[in-house]
């Protein structure tokens, strides 16, 4: 049986949930750019998702109809709990992502998201057995699932689930020891159980990209030259039994700057592990919503709220203290992309049954609402 990698120096993967977009719409020239840079530095790994939103069409046009199919690797994924209402939704969710991608066969194919309410429906459907079929078949190499929940969960979904040849992972240094996320402990139960890391989410949405100035602070005093970015993309690579570090870029300056520090991988020494520390202690004296603008949220939400642009809006008043340009910021985009505002909330909390983040959105939402003036 062929085996998931677990060690790879090109480590580097393109996650395809925030590609740049243009008029509304990905921006399928600068998507087409990015990927001829990314495979040009001999990094391979793409990971897309049905429920990411013209993703799968994107990596079509812009990789798959353009590059030889075994100079690649693309991974996507099945949301059970996203708009299924049966197990026959569920399996289209496969079809459709076939047809999509036009790939022929997935080299990564993963059970999207379990964790708490939504580990169960992956059973109920028999979705682990469909998935074993279709690598029976040959339209899959490799089956794993992403996980956004706690590590006693995650230990009982592996010891359960042994087929499963790798696990996607939230990682960063800014959730590795946070209660709630769990990063180190959900890792240490993946290496327990012997399953290889694809790690998602290692600036945490942009978040770390950007950090707030304390934070930043201690990076440049490290080294002037390195991004912010860089340190959070290398915290995780350097985690042994890592086979892929996902970074959802949206520009080809984001591209160069990625494949600048990990085309020739070099792990955090000991000094610059002291270094990320004094950033964690930095950021942890700064409270800020952890939103990675996943958007799941909105995908249940009654009201259609646009949350993670309002979240987004209040964390930049919270790190500048600036409320004329956060209120700018949450009406252009809440109105960009034609969603409610948070005082439109009616506190049903299915957003936070879906948040990966374990946010209480609904109290978030009324601050959001008193600061913003939301209503207004």
């Amino acid at each position: 049986m062929e085996q998931c990698p677990a060690k790879d120096t090109k480590k580097l993967g393109f996650g395809l949930m925030r590609l740049p977009e243009k008029d509304g719409k990905i921006d399928i020239d600068e998507t087409k750019a990015m990927v001829d840079l990314f495979m040009e530095a001999g990094f391979t790994y793409f990971d897309t998702a049905w429920v990411y939103t013209g993703s799968e069409e994107a990596i079509r046009k812009a990789l798959v109809e353009r590059y030889p199919r075994e100079s690649y690797t693309l991974a996507t994924k099945m949301a059970a709990w996203a708009r299924c209402e049966n197990r026959e939704d569920a399996l289209k969710q496969f079809e459709d992502s076939l047809e999509r991608t036009g790939a022929g066969y997935f080299d990564y194919y993963l059970l999207h998201n379990l964790g708490e309410g939504r580990t169960g429906l992956y059973e109920d459907y028999g979705l682990w057995e469909f998935a074993l079929q279709k690598k029976a078949e040959g339209n899959i190499k490799h089956v794993g699932f992403s996980f956004h929940a706690g590590a006693e969960e995650l230990d009982s979904v592996l010891t359960k689930h042994p087929e499963a040849e790798f696990v996607q992972l939230q990682i960063n240094y800014a959730d590795w020891d946070d209660p709630n996320i769990q990063s180190r402990l959900c890792y240490e139960v993946a290496r327990k159980h012997g399953k290889p890391v694809v790690v998602m989410e290692p600036v945490k949405g942009g978040l770390l990209a950007a950090p707030p100035e304390p934070v930043s602070r201690v990076f440049k005093d490290a080294d002037s030259e390195a991004s912010c970015a860089s340190w959070a993309i290398r915290f995780a690579a350097s985690l042994d039994g890592v086979m892929a570090v996902l970074s959802g870029m949206s520009s080809t300056e984001q591209m160069k700057d990625n494949i600048s520090f990990m085309k020739d991988f070099r792990p955090l020494d000991e000094k610059e592990k002291e270094t990320v520390a004094g950033a964690v202690k930095a950021l942890s004296e700064i409270s800020l919503i952890p939103c990675t603008s996943c958007g799941y949220c909105t995908k249940v939400c009654p009201m259609d709220i646009g949350i993670p642009a309002t979240f987004s809006a209040l964390n930049m008043y919270k790190k500048f203290g600036n409320r004329d340009r956060a209120v700018r910021n949450e009406r252009f985009n809440v109105a960009r992309a034609k969603k409610g505002r948070a005082h439109e909330c009616i506190k049903c909390g299915a957003c936070e049954d879906a948040c990966p983040q374990h946010i209480q959105i609904r109290e978030r939402l009324e601050e959001a609402s008193e600061v913003l003036k939301t209503g207004e």
